[in-house]
């Protein structure tokens, strides 16, 4: 625990002190100091940002959601039914490598300026990667794993509880590390349209009028906020796949 620690502490000082040494060589205001940085953070979470960052976090919370539970439903339905990856597989390979970005003026048509298209939209970029790593993810089951678990004569219930699952877990966790991610960033786009809250909207207004020290305190804040989510992510996954921390003494 504290090895996991002074490591992460590691980082963010090389970090800082990268970050440092780009403003002082540089010497422009688009890359202000970390100091004066973290100062406009403070400044702001007393003015308001806070609400930006939960307005964001909201959004990509609640597509997360639905992603992962959706998605990989129907990823472990693709493992383990081949006429069910015969209808979904051609469908997600025609839809993944469209750039979805470019939907959401028809989602705002269809469903309103409001949360629900750009939680729809996260949702559209998002869902394949999921669907696709639980899909691998049963795929990459020993078949005398099956065949131990058939002779048995455990039921599909036990065979998904047991198997299928605990199979799934690892490739979904590492889903949702690169999925909260790739939300942070969507939210740069789907944010700056019919809305006034939210850090996407706060970092492109402050580089739209040359605030960038406030626009690098909203970065600032978005890495922290990642920090805690992939920690908790962390956590989360260490319990729920346990099997994967056992060491063993030789």
């Amino acid at each position: 625990m504290k090895q996991n620690l002074a490591n992460k502490l590691i980082g963010i000082g090389f970090i800082l002190v990268l970050w440092t040494l780009m403003h002082l060589m540089i010497h422009t205001a688009a890359i202000p100091s970390p100091i004066k940085t973290v100062l406009s953070l403070y400044d702001q979470l007393k003015n308001g940002l806070l609400i930006d960052l939960l307005y964001s976090l909201y959004r990509v919370m609640v597509a997360l959601f639905f992603s992962s539970l959706l998605g990989t439903a129907l990823g472990i339905a693709m493992g383990l039914s081949p006429k069910m990856d015969q209808i979904i597989s051609p469908i997600v390979y025609i839809l993944y490598p469209l750039p979805k970005i470019a939907f959401l003026p028809i989602l705002m048509i269809l469903f309103g300026l409001k949360e629900t298209s750009k939680i729809l939209l996260i949702v559209l970029i998002i869902i394949f990667q999921f669907i696709l790593s639980s899909k691998q993810a049963i795929d990459g089951i020993p078949s005398n794993l099956v065949i131990s678990m058939t002779s048995l004569k455990q039921s599909k219930i036990m065979h998904l509880k047991n198997l299928y699952i605990p199979a799934v877990l690892p490739s979904f966790f590492t889903s949702l590390r690169v999925s909260f991610g790739i939300s942070i960033s969507i939210l740069f786009f789907g944010e700056n349209f019919a809305t006034t809250y939210g850090m996407g909207y706060r970092i492109m207004n402050a580089w739209a009028m040359a605030n960038y020290t406030q626009m690098f305190a909203g970065i600032l804040l978005l890495s922290l906020v990642g920090l805690v989510v992939y920690g908790l992510i962390d956590i989360i996954q260490k319990r729920a796949c346990k099997w994967m921390y056992i060491t063993y003494n030789k």
